[in-house]
C-alpha cells in the first residue's frame, strides 16, 4: 500500500511539473516607451513576445532602469535570457544578429521651411537645436559630438537621454520640445523620435541625419540585435533562428511604431 501511494505521489509530481509552462525571462526598463514599459506597451515587449511563443514559453520580466549597472545587475547576473534591443557587437554581452536597422534623426515641426537639413548645413548655426546627452562629454551622443566639433555649443540645448524618470516616457521631452516651439529642431534617435512624433498633436518632420559617418568615427546609424548572457551560443543561435523565422511580424511591429530603417 505504501508503494503504491508513493508511485502516485510521483506520477502526480510529475504531470504538474509537466503542465508548468516555460520561461523567457527578460529583461527591460519599466519606463522606456516606446522600448518598453510595465504594461507591456513597448515595441521590445511586443517582440519579445514574439520570440517567446514561437519558443513555446511565457514571458516573465526582470525590471530594471537603463541606467548604470544595467547589464551587471540583468544579464551580467543571470537574472534574465534576453535584453531585446541592444547595438549589435556591445562587448558586454553576446549579441545576435541584428533584427533592424536605424538611425538618428532630425526631428523638425513640418510648418518649418526646415526640410534636407545636413549636419553641415549653415542654418543649424542660426537654429536652436536639441540633442541628446549622456552627461560625461567621452560618453556623449554622436549627435553630441558632431554638433561640438563644428562649434556649435552656445545655440545646443541638452536633454539628458534618459530624462526625469519620475515622469512617464522620460526621454519623449526633447521631441515635445519642438513641438512646442522650445527648440527649432532636434537630433534624435529614431525609433524614440518615430514613435513619439506619431503621437504628436502638432505634426513633425523626421529625417535622417547625415552624412551617416561623421569624421570617420561618429556613425549615425546602427544595427540593433537581442542581447544574450555570453557564453550559450545555443541559446544565441536559437534566438537568431526566430527572429529570421518571424522577420515579417517584427517588421510590422516596428512599422506601428514608427521606427525609422535604414538599409
Amino acid at each position: 500500500m505504501k508503494r503504491l501511494l508513493l508511485l502516485i505521489t510521483l506520477a502526480l509530481a510529475g504531470c504538474t511539473a509537466k503542465a508548468a509552462p516555460k520561461v523567457l525571462t527578460v529583461c527591460a526598463d519599466p519606463n522606456n516607451l516606446p522600448f518598453s514599459n510595465r504594461a507591456g506597451e513597448g515595441f521590445e515587449n511586443r517582440i519579445a513576445g514574439i520570440v517567446a511563443r514561437d519558443m513555446g514559453r511565457e514571458v516573465r520580466y526582470v525590471w530594471w532602469a537603463q541606467r548604470r549597472g544595467y547589464v551587471r545587475n540583468t544579464l551580467g547576473e543571470q537574472k534574465c535570457d534576453i535584453w531585446p534591443g541592444v547595438a549589435s557587437g556591445v562587448e558586454m554581452v553576446a549579441t545576435t544578429r541584428p533584427y533592424y536597422r536605424s538611425t538618428y534623426v532630425f526631428v523638425t515641426r513640418a510648418d518649418r521651411d526646415l526640410k534636407g537639413l545636413t549636419l553641415d548645413d549653415p542654418r543649424l548655426r542660426k537654429l536652436s537645436i536639441g540633442v541628446q546627452m549622456v552627461g560625461d562629454d567621452a560618453m556623449n551622443t554622436p549627435p553630441a559630438h558632431a554638433l561640438a566639433a563644428r562649434g556649435m555649443t552656445s545655440n545646443v540645448r541638452g536633454f539628458m537621454l534618459y530624462g526625469d524618470y519620475t515622469k512617464p516616457n522620460p526621454p519623449a521631452e526633447i521631441v515635445r520640445a519642438v513641438a512646442d516651439h522650445k527648440v527649432d529642431v532636434a537630433l534624435v534617435w529614431g525609433p524614440l523620435a518615430g514613435y513619439f512624433a506619431k503621437m504628436s498633436p502638432v505634426q513633425l518632420r523626421i529625417e535622417r541625419v547625415t552624412p551617416w559617418l561623421d569624421n570617420a568615427q561618429w556613425p549615425m546609424v546602427y544595427d540593433i540585435s537581442m542581447g544574450v548572457r555570453k557564453y550559450d551560443p545555443a541559446f544565441q543561435q536559437k534566438v537568431e533562428t526566430i527572429l529570421a523565422r518571424r522577420k515579417g511580424e517584427i517588421d510590422k511591429v516596428l512599422d506601428r511604431y514608427g521606427v525609422p530603417r535604414v538599409g
